[in-house]
Formats: structure tokens, C-alpha cells, sequence
């Protein structure tokens, strides 16, 4: 069969790509360009409020060079994810940003196909009460409250409602919340390609240029036929090699070998990658096995509201005796709570040494002793108020707090005035689950518009 062509110019809308990388995946004539625009990396608090993370002149940037390419290509063009998390807000705003290009560019006559893939509480509770939901490792518990509890939850959709779009006729396909490969895999298969081969390839260039020497700002472009797929460096001097295209199966993935996409599996213990050229590399021998469809649910919920301090200790003396000194100002800020009648139950703290351990948390090697660091605490509690008025309790201990009695009190420095910094309601994930569907069309809505 003729290949099919598929430019993935962004890791995520939103990230860019260099000018004359995508100049480059224009001029190799792919049959459609698609590409994530989502990802949880950043935390539950996209999720929470249903707010995209990245700057929306760079959603609008990056959504141009593919709206125009497109329209010059007489090719359709989809992401997924739309709005960091999927949310149906997130699909809107990016839909009003194509609405804007478009009538800025003089592009016309254009169907959108919407894809909603927010979910209703009451649906999930059903199939929680029917079995139909199940942990993913690593999961919360959940009962049936959870879900209530979550202000957004999101399912993961598969190829299915990108191919349904495709075939109401989409020129422009912008879904919520889906897996990062159903987004490269759909049209491929939809024209008969290798399945295996397919959600191969798509897991391959999901991150687009990643794969390649270019990095994120490189793009990648897939070939895909009957017998596997291949890879292809984009931007100039840029390269690609079986290592470098092997490795990404690593990704985001805890097997090496298999993954696991709605109702598929694929296996790559055979799967050879050869060298074309230092450009491209041939991927054969993936193999696929069918499982049950399930899709992936996302929740996340509000937990309570943070107050932050920063202080920057530079005393050699401090930082020498430095577990000690956070242990005592840890139980002289408990007790002087405690002592003020705030319960310990109602809020939460913790003391983070920035250039010491604060990433790990780990114990560090004998002898270390940091030339400064950045102590931040991070008090969590039920609202507001209280979350301000226990930093403020602590910000004597975080100015002064003397462990050396006799000898004169030190001065640490604050980065900010006022020291206390005022986060807000703050979220976790809450649902970490998958759902048993009968229909991969089942939890997701599609909506058309014109241009």
C-alpha cells in the first residue's frame, strides 16, 4: 500500500517548534497533522479547575502554523488533550482560538468536530455501584463520594470518536481529555495500516521531536504501510537512530516491551529497528493483541488552601547542625500552636530545605554542609485563614530561631514582604482509574460547528 503520511510538529500545543523544523514537515507532504496538547505533568490543579497551563498566545502560535498548513494542504488536521486537561473548557478555548486564525487568515468554509470527553458524576457512580471501575496501580481508594468530590473528571478517549469526527466530515478535530497515541494512531488505522504498527508508531512521535536529535523543537513525521512504520528526523541536521527511536517506548510507560491502549495491547519483544539512513529508521514486527475496552478516568478535587514562606539561611552554623535545627523549629512551632488552642488535626505543614534534600527527601552524604538554602514551608489547611495564620505563627522561628543558647540570635532572610504568599484552593488527583465501556463512543460527546 502507499504509505501514510503524518507530521507531529509539537510535543504538546503550547511548547513551539522551530520555524524552519515545521517548514520542513510541510514540504514532505503529510496526509494530516496531529499532535498532543495535553498532560497531567504538571499537576492536579489544571485538572482541579479545569484551566490550561500554557500561555494562550502560545496556544494560538502553535494552533496557526497548523491551521494554515492544513488549509494549504487541503489536508484535516487534530489534537487531543485540548487545554492541558482535556477539560470541555479547554476544547472551547482551543476552538476559539482556530475561529480567530481563521478569520485573521481569510480561511473559510471549515467543519470543526468537537469532542467532549468530560464526565457526569452520576454516570461513573453507576458503574462503580456495577463493578465497571477498577484501580490502575498506585491508586487511591475510592468510594462512591469520590466522585462527587472531583470538580472535573475526564475519560480518556481512544482512536474511535477521532475516526467517528473523521467521518462526520471534520476538516479541524479538537478533542478533550484522550490518550496521547489515539491522537496519531486514528487516521492510520482508519486507512488500513498496520494496527500493531500504528499505536506503535503514534506512542513513538507522541512527544514529537523527542525521539529525534532535535528535541522538542524538532518535530517527527511517520510513515506508516501494511508491513510497520517509519520514523523520520524533521528539523535540518537533525537525526534519528534505532536507539534513540527504541527508547521512547520508556516514556511515560512501566514496560519496556508492551503498551496498553483502550481494547489493544502491543507486544514489541520481536520488533526490529533498522537504520535507513541517519534521518529515518524502519520499525518491523510489532505485534497486537486485543483486550477489553476500557478508557481511563482522571479526577481531581480541591483539598484544602496553602500559605507558603521562604527564608534564605546562609549561617554556617545553622547549616552545619541543619536536621537538627529543622527538628526544633518543627516541635517550637507545634507547641506554640498547641499552645494557642490551634488543634494539630486542622492543619498540616512541612519544612522543605531547598540545596540541601527538598527534591528527594533522601538523607544526604556524611559531611555535607550546603553553602545556603532555601527553607520553604508549605502550610496546608480546611481554609484560607487559618493555612495564613500558622506561617505567620512560624515566621518568628523562620526569622530568628536561635539553637545556639548564650550566643547571639541570627538573622535569616525572607525572600518576599509580606513573608506570607497566598496560594489558594489547592487539588489532588483523586481518580486514577479505568472504566469498562460497551461502545468506545459511550462516554464522549461530539458537537459540529462551521466556519
Amino acid at each position: 500500500m502507499e504509505p501514510i503520511r503524518l507530521f507531529v510538529p509539537y510535543g504538546a500545543v503550547g511548547l513551539g517548534i522551530a520555524e524552519e523544523a515545521f517548514a520542513e514537515g510541510m514540504k514532505m507532504k503529510p496526509d494530516i497533522i496531529c499532535c498532543d496538547a495535553g498532560s497531567t505533568d504538571s499537576g492536579p490543579y489544571y485538572l482541579g479547575t479545569g484551566h490550561g497551563k500554557y500561555m494562550t498566545g502560545a496556544l494560538k502560535r502553535d494552533l496557526r502554523r497548523m491551521v494554515v498548513g492544513a488549509d494549504q494542504l487541503g489536508i484535516p488536521m487534530a489534537i487531543g488533550s485540548a487545554g492541558t486537561c482535556g477539560s470541555d473548557e479547554g476544547v472551547d478555548l482551543n476552538v476559539r482560538l482556530i475561529r480567530e486564525i481563521c478569520a485573521e487568515e481569510g480561511i473559510r468554509n471549515k467543519k470543526i468536530v468537537k469532542i467532549y470527553s468530560e464526565q457526569d458524576a452520576q454516570v461513573l457512580k453507576k458503574k462503580y455501584r456495577s463493578g465497571k471501575v477498577h484501580a490502575l496501580t498506585g491508586a487511591p481508594d475510592i468510594t462512591e463520594d469520590t466522585f462527587d468530590a472531583c470538580t472535573h473528571i475526564v475519560a480518556l478517549a481512544g482512536a474511535e470518536p477521532f475516526q467517528k469526527a473523521l467521518e462526520m466530515g471534520a476538516d479541524i478535530i479538537v478533542c478533550g481529555r484522550s490518550t496521547d497515541t489515539a491522537i496519531m494512531s486514528f487516521y492510520p488505522l482508519l486507512k488500513g495500516a498496520d494496527p500493531a504498527s500504528c499505536w506503535h508508531a503514534a506512542k513513538i512521535a507522541e512527544c514529537g521531536g523527542l525521539c529525534t536529535t532535535a528535541g522538542l523543537q524538532g518535530g517527527a513525521f511517520l510513515e506508516l504501510d501494511d508491513k510497520g512504520f517509519t520514523v523520520k528526523a524533521v528539523a535540518p541536521g537533525a537525526t534519528v537512530s534505532p536507539y534513540s527511536v527504541s527508547a521512547h517506548l520508556l516514556y511515560e510507560n512501566s514496560d519496556p516491551v508492551h503498551l496498553t491502549e483502550p481494547g489493544i495491547q502491543i507486544d514489541t519483544t520481536h520488533t526490529t529497528y533498522t537504520a535507513v539512513d541517519s534521518r529515518s529508521v524502519r520499525v518491523e514486527g510489532t505485534v497486537l493483541t486485543k483486550r477489553p475496552y476500557t478508557m481511563k478516568l482522571e479526577g481531581s478535587g480541591p483539598v484544602g488552601y496553602q500559605t507558603l514562606s521562604l527564608v534564605g539561611i546562609r549561617d554556617r552554623a545553622v547549616l552545619r547542625e541543619l536536621p537538627r535545627f529543622l527538628m526544633e523549629i518543627t516541635e517550637n512551632g507545634v507547641d506554640k500552636l498547641t499552645k494557642m488552642g490551634v488543634d494539630r488535626k486542622n492543619y498540616d505543614f512541612n519544612l522543605k530545605p531547598y540545596g540541601y534534600n527538598a527534591v528527594s527527601g533522601l538523607p544526604v552524604k556524611d559531611g555535607y554542609i550546603p553553602e545556603e538554602i532555601g527553607l520553604l514551608l508549605t502550610v496546608t489547611a480546611r481554609d484560607q485563614a487559618l493555612a495564613t495564620q500558622v506561617a505567620k505563627s512560624f515566621n518568628p522561628l523562620l526569622l530568628h530561631y536561635n539553637m545556639f543558647p548564650g550566643k547571639q540570635m541570627p538573622s535569616f532572610g525572607f525572600a518576599f514582604s509580606p513573608a506570607e504568599i497566598e496560594r489558594g484552593k489547592i487539588y489532588e488527583f483523586k481518580l486514577f482509574h479505568v472504566v469498562d465501556v460497551d461502545d468506545p463512543l459511550e462516554l464522549v460527546r461530539f458537537v459540529q460547528e462551521e466556519i
